[in-house]
This record gives C-alpha cells, structure tokens and sequence, in this order.
C-alpha cells in the first residue's frame, strides 16, 4: 500500500488514524495549495480531485477518508477504533454521520465560500453569500452536540473511536480559519482538549501548518 497524503483536515484524520493503529504506510505529499490534485495525473487516481487517496498493490485507488479507514481497520482490526461489537461500530458510524451531515460539511462549504475562497474559487463552484448562513448552521449543529455528549468524554461513548477524529480535524482547522471553537460550549470544548492532548493528534500536523496558518 501507499498513502498519497497532503496538508488539509482529511488527510490529517487518516493520519491520526494510522498513527493510533501503529500503522506505518509509505506517504507521498501531494502539494494541494499549487493545485497538483487537480492535475491530470492526480485526476486518473482520484476523480474526485480530493485527498486523501490509498494506492493498493493491486493498482487499485481508494479515496474518501472515512472508506479508507474503514478498509484498514477490516484489515487491522486491532485496536479497534470502528468498535468491538456490531452495536459499538454502528453507533460509531451513526456519529461520524450525524457530525459530517450537521457539522462539518458546512465548515467546509462556508470556508471554501469565504476565508478559503481565493484557494477554491476556480476550483469549485462557490456560493459566497452562502457562507454567513452555513457557518451559522455549523454553530448549530455544535450546540445540539454539545447537549447529546454531557456525561461522556468522547463522541460515541467512553471510548475513543473513528467518530472523533474528523470532526477533531474540522475543528482544529476552522478556528483558525473564520469559524472560531466556542469556548462556551463546554462540553464540546472540553472533549476537543481531551482529544488534542492525544499523542497521535499531535504528531499528525502537517509540516505546512506553520507556513500557512491553519491547522492541517
């Protein structure tokens, strides 16, 4: 296998992933901010232009981080981070959903639409009146999180799980990029100090987040 990596949350979700699994893969960083993947090349791997990708030694290309994580953790099922059981890898799945749909995918859209729209506007259709609005949605769907996840240190439960990591990296990324954390927000605030004090989050950060400004 071969990771081709870059700067941004998702690769860095797969990254705090291998490194909480002990896996090791071989990486090649593709240079996101030149706009390298979306070259033709890049393209013939991923049509989807996103990163991160998973070389297999077949010649087979997986993209999608959570996918990726999910083919890795079938075949490196130790430590779990799906769950031991098929009601806990359910519920972490129903996690990852409910933050992706209520959460970040907004973070995403509002950042490529404002704070990122010089990166992204010949990239991808961008809407900027838009932006206002998803960020406020975004805000929402936190609030709501922060009521479900009282009394419990992660996500999903007591235990740290796969649901964690990308909205970690959404988080960590927007605050310094226009969508400041709500410190107000004390449940959610607490649980993302808990997680970033994982050794695994905090060797995952790219070698560009200095240079840029934003944590990826």
């Amino acid at each position: 296998m071969h990771l081709l990596n870059s700067f941004g949350p998702n690769p860095r979700t797969l990254r705090i992933y291998l490194l909480e699994k002990g896996l090791d893969i071989p990486m090649t960083d593709i240079d996101i901010i030149g706009g390298e993947n979306r070259e033709a090349d890049y393209l013939a791997k991923n049509p989807g232009g996103a990163m991160p990708t998973l070389a297999l030694d077949d010649g087979t290309y997986l993209a999608e981080t959570i996918a990726i994580c999910e083919y890795l953790e079938e075949c490196h099922p130790q430590p779990p981070l799906l769950g031991n059981t098929p009601e806990e890898r359910a519920k972490t799945r129903m996690w990852i959903r409910r933050t992706e749909l209520n959460i970040g995918e907004h973070m995403y859209h509002a950042f490529r639409y404002s704070d990122g729209y010089a990166l992204f506007e010949k990239r991808v259709y961008c809407i900027p009146h838009a932006a206002d609005d998803l960020k406020r949605k975004a805000q929402d769907g936190l609030a709501w999180l922060d009521t479900l996840i009282a009394g419990r240190d992660y996500i999903a439960g007591d235990r740290f799980s796969l649901a964690d990591i990308p909205l970690f990296t959404v988080l960590d990324f927007m605050k310094d990029a226009g969508q400041p954390l709500d410190r107000g927000l004390a449940n959610i605030a607490a649980w993302f100090d808990r997680v970033g004090a994982r050794p695994a989050v905090q060797a995952s950060v790219h070698p560009q987040a200095a240079e840029l400004g934003w944590i990826g």
